[in-house]
């Protein structure tokens, strides 16, 4: 639910979906447009040097994250980091659901525009790349029969705050509605 205090948006926003998509684009423009605290989940799962950060730590930031703050905008799916709390929680969820070759075609475009940087929704000394292990999982591995499942399984669970965006079309849609708030 979106409540207003004192001239401030309080809401909790969970945006989900594949890689290249546009989660972290969405994400900060609509933390920015309501003055919310945003979280890039890649922030909190990698270390510089594209090094895991452990199980742990993960799990406290994403705890303490989400102790601390009434309104939140948090950009990623990593289900082991309050997976269930976040969708829960949420007063609205995007679920960003572009088809693979849009996906590997928007992740290419933002390799070039990054090259040798590293963009804000990822960690520092993290420089954006595109190798075949990232295409490989936009293209097979992040679309198994169990993430398509579990993606359903929030369609339908939580029907009444979900917005399923399948395209550009539609999320340009998406934000003319935030544009309105």
């Amino acid at each position: 639910m979106t409540v207003e205090q004192g001239g401030k948006t309080e809401m909790k926003v969970a945006v989900i979906g594949y890689s290249g998509c546009g989660k972290s684009t969405i994400a900060a423009w609509i933390a920015k447009k309501n003055q919310l605290p945003l979280l890039y989940l890649d922030t909190v799962h990698w270390l510089p040097g594209w090094k895991e950060r452990p199980q742990d730590e993960k799990e406290q930031m994403m705890k303490d994250f989400l102790d601390s703050h009434d309104s939140w905008v948090i950009d990623g799916n990593y289900h082991s980091l309050e997976y269930e709390r976040r969708m829960r929680e949420a007063d609205q969820i995007l679920f960003l659901d572009f088809p693979r070759l849009v996906c590997l075609y928007r992740a290419w475009t933002r390799s070039r525009r990054y090259r040798g940087r590293t963009r804000e929704s990822m960690t520092e000394g993290c420089p954006e790349k595109l190798d075949l292990g990232f295409v490989l999982w936009i293209l097979r591995d992040e679309r198994t029969r169990k993430k398509k499942a579990e993606y359903q399984r929030i369609l339908d669970e939580y029907k009444t705050k979900v917005v399923h965006i399948t395209n550009q079309r539609e999320l340009d849609e998406e934000r003319r509605k935030w544009r309105k708030h």
